[in-house]
């Protein structure tokens, strides 16, 4: 169900499991993905609130989980990696040697080939995705799409998922609403109330989990038609919630 104008969210209950997107919410996007940075005192932050869930706070994000910790280093938390392939219900939890999948290896030559006809657009392969990037190519939007949507046919079990100027080809299995369904039946996220918060189209799936099991959604922006039931005004706003979430 969507919101026409969602309110501003409430403060954090201590019942809450709390699933967070990454860029766009935590952080501000930049033209490459590797140049962002989170705020040491957001890192902080999100500590003191994983310890007053008792552990139940994860990251869902298309980013890749060694990216994620790289990113949150020295925090490792419970994560959903590339938008649902990969998932650590535990901070402790031994990581999965992921291969390449092999869907991608073709893709990626046929990829860069694209790319380079449009410069600026730019090829992240993850691994069990391909993300076309047209952050700095905003005229080859249309380019980028067609492209992606034209590989469908050629590639059984995969699935388009459009972002913020950027699309992916993941996985059709899974979606950051599969990965919150999935760890909200594993502890310490069971029996608490799913809160999840993004800005993108990606999330979406997350708020309708969200809802569906008795939560609720916060969004991150002011992109209309949204199935989320609060709104955040940006990535500021969003740090000062956390920030008294976190007192």
């Amino acid at each position: 169900m969507l919101n026409a104008s969602p309110s501003p969210p409430p403060a954090l209950d201590p019942g809450s499991a709390l699933f967070l997107d990454v860029d766009g919410t935590l952080v501000g996007f930049a033209a490459q993905p590797e140049d962002v940075r989170l705020p040491p005192q957001v890192r902080e932050w999100i500590a003191r609130i994983g310890e007053r869930l008792h552990g139940a706070l994860a990251l869902v994000s298309g980013r890749p989980l060694d990216q994620l910790d790289q990113l949150f280093a020295p925090l490792r938390l419970p994560a959903a990696g590339l938008h649902g392939t990969q998932l650590r219900h535990a901070a402790n939890q031994a990581p999965r040697t992921t291969e390449t999948a092999q869907w991608l290896h073709d893709l990626h030559v046929q990829a860069m080939r694209f790319a380079h006809a449009h410069p600026g657009v730019r090829v992240e392969a993850k691994g069990q995705a391909l993300a076309l990037h047209w952050r700095n190519a905003p005229a080859a939007a249309q380019a980028v799409e067609a492209f992606a949507r034209a590989q469908l046919p050629l590639l059984p079990g995969v699935r388009l998922q459009p972002g913020n100027h950027v699309v992916e080809l993941v996985s059709a299995g899974h979606d950051k609403g599969s990965a919150v369904t999935t760890l909200m039946g594993m502890a310490p996220f069971a029996g608490r109330m799913p809160v999840f918060v993004g800005d993108d189209l990606t999330d979406e799936d997350g708020f309708a989990a969200a809802t569906r099991l008795g939560g609720y959604g916060i969004l991150v922006g002011d992109r209309s038609g949204s199935r989320a039931r609060h709104r955040l005004a940006d990535v500021a706003a969003m740090h000062d919630w956390l920030r008294a979430g976190a007192a």
